[in-house]
């Protein structure tokens, strides 16, 4: 049983953790709970819901927009988790040495992370505006016809895979740099002392011992790459002709143009569902891949 003491210390550290658990359950518990209820009925913003059972459920998986957006969103993530992750690598390795002016660079490349969504794409939108941006501009003076990027549904989404990785890589990029900066420096050592390259030594020794930095970047990448929208709504906003619609785009237009509440609820519990699906079996796997120590 739980003494007085015990009793004292839980009230004491619930007093403390108030402030930041009084909005948690106001502003993400509550509407969480909230929107699966909603998920059950009909609701248009305007008249009474009414309770519609698994309809709404079963009406989103047999939604042909909603397996479009559901392959699109894969396409998404297929092209930007590696992208995101390997450029974030190189560019750690790159900023693991002991140059000046290093802090500058890592600053550098960080600043798109805290720079608005909304802002990055109208710079993205611009540069890659097929009739005066300065990508075909470039690739014109190398004798490439640049293509119609985000105008051209085959385009549209290798635009915001593009734009994105770009804001991502100073994330990715902290988060492997850190752990690159964790690993001792007496195995390369006593690695060069018995011959191993340079390469060998990347295989043998950074890629084991990156591995949680790894796993964290992949897990949190990989959730993001799920909800992708501010870009996309910016951007294409869907188009052209749905080439880059989303599942989280999908929601938003049932939710806010169609006013289908209950339509979107039940779309983002299946989203829910499959973001937990897919980080318990990257959890699960981690057991075969990530070094710990």
């Amino acid at each position: 049983m739980v003494g007085e003491r015990g009793w004292r210390k839980a009230a004491t550290a619930t007093l403390f953790l108030a402030p930041s658990l009084v909005p948690l359950a106001l502003f993400t518990l509550g509407p969480m709970v909230a929107s699966f209820g909603l998920s059950f009925l009909r609701w248009d913003l305007i008249r009474p819901a009414r309770p519609v059972g698994l309809a709404n459920y079963s009406g989103v998986l047999a939604d042909p927009d909603f397996h479009a957006a559901v392959l699109h969103t894969a396409f998404f993530i297929a092209g930007y988790l590696p992208l995101v992750y390997v450029g974030g690598l190189v560019i750690a390795l790159g900023l693991n040495q002991r140059l000046r002016g290093l802090a500058v660079f890592r600053s550098i490349y960080f600043l798109p992370v805290v720079t608005s969504w909304v802002v990055v794409a109208l710079v993205w939108k611009w540069l890659l505006n097929p009739d005066d941006g300065i990508v075909n501009y470039l690739l014109s003076l190398v004798g490439i016809q640049g293509p119609g990027w985000w105008t051209d549904p085959a385009w549209a989404m290798p635009s915001i895979i593009l734009a994105s990785a770009w804001k991502d890589l100073g994330f990715v990029m902290v988060i492997l740099l850190a752990g690159l900066q964790a690993i001792p420096e007496d195995y390369y050592e006593a690695a060069a002392v018995d011959g191993a390259g340079r390469w060998a030594r990347f295989r043998s020794i950074t890629l084991p011992l990156l591995s949680p930095a790894s796993f964290f970047v992949l897990v949190i990448s990989l959730i993001n790459s799920f909800q992708v929208f501010d870009q996309i709504w910016v951007m294409t906003n869907g188009g052209p002709a749905g080439a880059s619609s989303v599942v989280v785009e999908q929601i938003v237009k049932h939710a806010f143009s169609y006013g289908q509440m209950g339509y979107a609820a039940a779309m983002s519990w299946i989203l829910f569902a499959a973001i937990l699906g897919v980080t318990l079996v990257q959890f699960r796997l981690q057991q075969r891949w990530v070094t710990y120590g």
